[in-house]
């Protein structure tokens, strides 16, 4: 059930993100997010290519994690994107739901500054899901040209 679950992640990751070599840039349509090292492994590659990325749509999650490991001047976003986040949490074979403040703090630290700086001023990463849009976003992204 775990492998499937990762296999479909990385599905997931491959539709929701075009790549298109010509213009060098990855563009993040949809992502609701999903299980968080597909995203890392991703990501790394992305941030290892120098492609540039184009939030163009919600990016909610684990897909906020390209925050932190592509160089924010690397990212940009149009009037469509949304990025949502919320506290870390693990899953047991029941479906359960279970807080994990360690890795919360972990993920916030690795934000960039500003990005840590919302969140925090919005009540902090719980399990409620804090969305960053509009001017808000604008204030810490370019808009992509």
């Amino acid at each position: 059930m775990h492998r499937t679950t990762i296999v479909k992640a990385w599905v997931l990751a491959a539709v929701m993100f075009a790549s298109a070599p010509a213009a060098a840039e990855v563009r993040i349509i949809q992502s609701p997010g999903g299980q968080v090292g597909p995203f890392l492994d991703l990501f790394e590659k992305v941030r290892e290519s120098g492609e540039r990325v184009v939030i163009d749509g919600p990016c909610l999650s684990a897909c906020t994690l390209v925050l932190s490991i592509v160089p924010g001047e690397r990212i940009c976003v149009t009037k469509r994107a949304t990025l949502g986040f919320h506290a870390a949490r693990s899953v047991d074979r029941r479906g359960r739901f279970f807080a994990e403040p360690e890795a919360s703090e972990t993920v916030l630290q690795a934000y960039p500054g500003p990005v840590r700086d919302w969140i925090s001023h919005h009540g902090g990463l719980t399990s409620r899901l804090l969305v960053l849009k509009g001017r808000d976003l604008a204030a810490i992204y370019p808009r992509c040209r």
